[in-house]
């Protein structure tokens, strides 16, 4: 038995080694594409960085309900990671010491996350209705999953629209990605592409094998810590890209991979059958997930007003105050999300 736990530890850590491996070039191969093509990092971010890094919660969604029976784990694991994800702006704020990274990062990034917020709300007030709107669907697919999918894609659209009518000029003078062809550097983020999504699959597995070994299985602890899990990805990525000095695509990433989180949820009611994901009965569907979608949505707000007021400094000598108040909210959202005994009992 022990045996067996530190195997699935092992394998654990080698899907994380792969995942810092490759996403530190997923990263650099999709600065060098923003540079080569003049899409910028924003879209890169937005659309290619933050599909791929969110194939994991596709798949642990997916499987939860469809394979599992536990629509509830796959609600709990797309909010959660959503939460997760913002957090890391805080860990960018800390980690970039020439300032406050929100300051840094275009405005553009607002329309991101007030779309984010806007869809996760939409999801949220399905789930309060619950019952309520299980006859509002297609067959089983609900209709608010498809009003969210829809609303994904057309911002996609627009965003991709507004950037092609209002190129960014870059701010180095010299290319970083000159002599590399621009075919080789397609090849090169294919290939990282296709190791980040294989070992983030795997992670999301092993995690949730780790989850039912350790017996935290369909317990907070399980729930956040698959979350976390799959969000392994957006952090390796988002960390790497701002080593790159890629502000744009690291805070893109972030916000793209929230909004592709809850367009998730059409994907997850496909395949569950028993009905509407988002109309559930609370016996199959758990109120502590209007906690974390209240708690996303405040931190989306708070990532725009740091988007829109621009201070030269730190709060402190080291973190700004949105992202003080960033890791506030995600402890207090871990808190009531564990006081409220979700995936207990």
């Amino acid at each position: 038995m022990v045996a067996s736990q530190i195997l699935v530890w092992l394998q654990y850590l080698a899907c994380l080694a792969i995942i810092l491996f490759a996403g530190t070039r997923l990263a650099r191969y999709g600065d060098a594409i923003g540079e080569k093509t003049g899409v910028g990092g924003l879209w890169i971010g937005l659309v290619l960085l933050a599909a791929i890094t969110s194939v994991p919660e596709l798949v642990t969604g997916v499987s939860s309900a469809a394979l599992v029976g536990l629509p509830d784990l796959a609600i709990g694991t797309l909010f959660g990671s959503c939460l997760f994800n913002l957090t890391l702006i805080a860990l960018l704020d800390i980690l970039f010491r020439q300032g406050p990274i929100l300051s840094q990062a275009r405005l553009r990034h607002a329309a991101s996350a007030g779309v984010g917020i806007l869809l996760i709300g939409i999801a949220a007030i399905s789930i309060w209705a619950g019952e309520k709107l299980s006859g509002f669907a297609l067959g089983w697919i609900g209709i608010p999953g498809i009003i969210i999918l829809i609303l994904y894609l057309v911002a996609m659209r627009q965003i991709f629209r507004f950037e092609r009518s209002h190129p960014v000029q870059l701010e180095t003078a010299s290319p970083k990605y000159a002599q590399i062809l621009l075919g080789t550097i397609y090849l090169r983020f294919i290939l990282a592409a296709i190791a980040v999504i294989g070992a983030g699959v795997w992670v999301s597995f092993v995690g949730g094998e780790i989850a039912e070994t350790t017996g935290w299985g369909a317990s907070f602890v399980g729930s956040l810590f698959l979350a976390i899990s799959t969000s392994m990805p957006e952090l390796v990525v988002t960390v790497a890209a701002l080593r790159l000095g890629a502000i744009d695509m690291a805070v893109a990433d972030i916000l793209g991979s929230n909004m592709f989180n809850i367009a998730i949820i059409f994907a997850v009611d496909l395949f569950y059958t028993q009905g509407s994901i988002l109309s559930l009965p609370r016996t199959l569907m758990s109120d502590a997930h209007l906690i974390t979608a209240a708690v996303v949505m405040v931190m989306g707000l708070l990532v725009i007003v740091g988007l829109r007021f621009r201070q030269k400094r730190k709060t402190f000598s080291f973190i700004s105050w949105y992202a003080l108040a960033l890791i506030g909210l995600y402890i207090f959202g871990a808190y009531a999300l564990f006081t409220s005994g979700i995936g207990l009992g």
